[in-house]
């Protein structure tokens, strides 16, 4: 082989290695560019959580995505997105956010809908409006939306229940939901809990009580404005059936402070006593047509197992402990009425 051969030889074997090891580069840079676009991090620390409300498309997302800069490089996630045939799988939901999240990862997320549950608890609401407003800053359905199903006759009928009486419906404890559930959805969840609530023993004890469950709920409302303790609930409870049952108006003073809308209210003076309404146990006889309160299930349970006694009568004991003086006269009544007046007085209560 003549020297020029051998140079030309020399410089093919060089060039190809110099392809070679050109072509490995290229294929190493290409793995880390397709590592780093599907797996690499790319969620910031923006935002703790990505909202994806009902009805939304690809689009929709991107720019929740954009605007609130959930993710550093847009246009890497963009492309993981199509390449994973996401625009046709968009979930609503509530998705958890982790910093250093890769595309890919969130993306399967995403399209799968794992969504993280949300905890709703409520307990001790007062108002219906009161109740709407915390379940609309907790779930996609808004505050105006639960207020029209609580309000609407129709819709409220095949549940079995009325615009004044739906809230005992809502039992108090602490559920797990998703967050882009509807306002019906909503409902049907908390009908499914009342139901399994009242079970065909309970509806036996509130037979046995001689009344329905909504009636039992509605009594259970006011036991509990009134108990301070659970432990005194049963003989509140007591009191008020014997009130029932002997045809007398239960004049609860919750009652009135719920007919008047005023919750700072701590001395129910005589001229509440006379204001117009059908929650107005000092005017009306019976029970008023719905709950004044979400009843606990401590309350309800207290009704339906009441402690058998001849109590008629009750007032705040006057050392503010949260108990109370029981009677079973209007005589020994009097004298706990005055004791308590007497303590109002000297603490300067007058409303």
């Amino acid at each position: 082989m003549s020297e020029q051969n051998t140079q030309k030889s020399g410089l093919l074997k060089k060039f190809l290695i110099a392809l070679g090891i050109l072509f490995l580069l290229l294929l190493a840079f290409t793995g880390f560019n397709y590592y780093f676009k599907y797996y690499g991090p790319n969620v910031t620390d923006n935002q703790e959580y990505l909202y994806i409300k009902t009805g939304s498309g690809f689009a929709d997302v991107m720019k929740t995505i954009e605007q609130q800069g959930i993710v550093k490089d847009t246009t890497s996630f963009m492309q993981v997105a199509y390449s994973e045939k996401y625009e046709n799988r968009v979930k609503p939901g509530k998705y958890r956010l982790h910093k250093g999240m890769g595309n890919k990862k969130l993306i399967r997320m995403l399209a799968l809908g794992e969504q993280e549950p949300v905890k709703l608890a409520f307990q001790n609401v007062r108002l219906k409006e009161t109740f709407a407003g915390m379940v609309g800053k907790k779930l996609e359905a808004d505050s105006t939306s639960i207020i029209h199903l609580l309000d609407s006759a129709a819709y409220l009928k095949p549940f079995g229940f009325t615009p004044d009486d739906v809230y005992v419906m809502f039992l108090p404890n602490s559920y797990k939901m998703y967050w882009n559930g509807s306002a019906e959805k909503f409902f049907n969840r908390m009908n499914d809990e009342y139901q399994k609530f009242w079970t065909p023993e309970r509806k036996e004890q509130a037979k046995a009580v001689g009344l329905t469950p909504v009636q039992v709920s509605i009594l259970a409302s006011i036991v509990d404005a009134e108990a301070l303790y659970d432990n005194e609930m049963p003989t509140i409870a007591g009191l008020y059936l014997n009130r029932l049952n002997r045809g007398m108006k239960l004049e609860s003073d919750p009652t009135v402070i719920f007919a008047l809308k005023d919750f700072t209210i701590k001395r129910v003076l005589n001229k509440y006593l006379v204001f117009n309404s059908p929650y107005n146990t000092y005017l009306n006889a019976g029970l008023p047509p719905g709950p004044i309160m979400m009843p606990s299930v401590n309350a309800i349970k207290a009704v339906l197992n009441y402690k058998k006694h001849n109590y008629i009568y009750m007032c705040a004991k006057d050392d503010f402990s949260g108990y109370h003086n029981f009677a079973t006269n209007m005589a020994d009544h009097l004298v706990n009425a005055r004791k308590f007046q007497q303590a109002l007085n000297d603490r300067n209560i007058k409303r």
